[in-house]
């Protein structure tokens, strides 16, 4: 069912001191060998798994007013967050800019009730929360990969470049990933959304879209800045970090947060210049959006 590539293990540098603070330091990690998803997962591979199990994701569930005080009430109905492009340029420090929260969107209706997945089956699923992912791996016999599972993977043996193809975002003028092209978030002369897993060319693994296309759950806590084997492990549920801080000053209760990696087609270098292997983002674990999917791994 799962197209899988082994990957030797071995030691390679992890993080990068030359974009964002949340990825130093560089330092030397060790990995085992391991198995991992030559594609992320797709919506064809979701469908069967709730045709199979009746599997009902956050996004399709009732909301509880109680974890969302203030909230309006007719904004109190299951759903999702969905990229809307704007129609020109706007304040970039606000991403609400240009996300909306959108009643009856999740996985199979990935724009809202009137969109479809019929013509999108060979699509990265997304709107998947952490326990969505983490239900459909227990499913398949597989899990979900360790930040550094996936930064290893990611860099396809390129120990130290920026990008999974070398320090170049555009080599020749030629996008290697399926990022945004243009003036974010309203001139895309890219894709535009995601594309079909496979649409561009793999890693030196023989992996596809480790970077861009759509961000990827891994089952690391977010801490603002990598630890060490010596430091104590954080508990990105209660540590103050910009994304957990923000949430308590809305009046909203900390949710814990997990590291995602790859970026997606809506990073940007003119915003978030995130599709790289070293790049990394907190993501609240009961929040799905339209540009977030993942992938599995196995034992060697």
């Amino acid at each position: 069912m799962h197209d899988q590539v082994l990957l030797p293990g071995g030691t390679f540098t992890m993080g990068s001191d030359e974009f964002y603070p949340d990825e130093q330091p560089v330092h030397e990690r060790e990995v085992a060998p391991f198995r991992i998803d030559r594609y992320a997962v797709t919506n064809e591979q979701y469908a069967a798994f709730v045709d199979d199990t009746g599997y009902v994701t956050v996004a399709e569930r009732d909301l509880d007013p109680a974890a969302f005080p203030g909230a309006d009430p007719a904004d109190m109905v299951p759903g999702s967050m969905v990229f809307t492009p704007t129609p020109g340029p706007v304040d970039l420090r606000d991403w609400r800019n240009w996300w909306r929260w959108q009643p009856g969107a999740y996985w199979r209706r990935p724009f809202g009730p009137e969109s479809s997945i019929d013509e999108r089956l060979r699509h990265p699923v997304v709107h998947i929360a952490y326990e969505d992912a983490q239900a459909y791996a227990d499913w398949a016999g597989l899990r979900l990969p360790t930040e550094t599972e996936h930064e290893y993977a990611a860099r396809g043996g390129l120990d130290g470049k920026r990008f999974a193809w070398g320090d170049e975002p555009y080599p020749g003028g030629v996008a290697q990933a399926n990022s945004w092209l243009g003036r974010f978030p309203y001139d895309n002369q890219g894709v535009g959304d995601a594309a079909p897993v496979g649409s561009y060319a793999p890693n030196g693994f023989g992996l596809y879209d480790m970077t861009g296309n759509v961000w990827e759950w891994t089952t690391d806590f977010y801490t603002p800045r990598h630890l060490r084997l010596s430091d104590k492990p954080v508990d990105a549920g209660k540590r103050a970090n910009l994304l957990a801080a923000a949430s308590a000053q809305e009046g909203f209760p900390s949710i814990p947060r997990r590291v995602l990696k790859g970026g997606s087609h809506l990073c940007s270098p003119d915003y978030c210049l995130r599709f790289r292997p070293a790049a990394r983002s907190p993501q609240a674990e009961d929040t799905g959006m339209s540009h977030i999917g993942f992938r599995l791994v196995g034992e060697a």
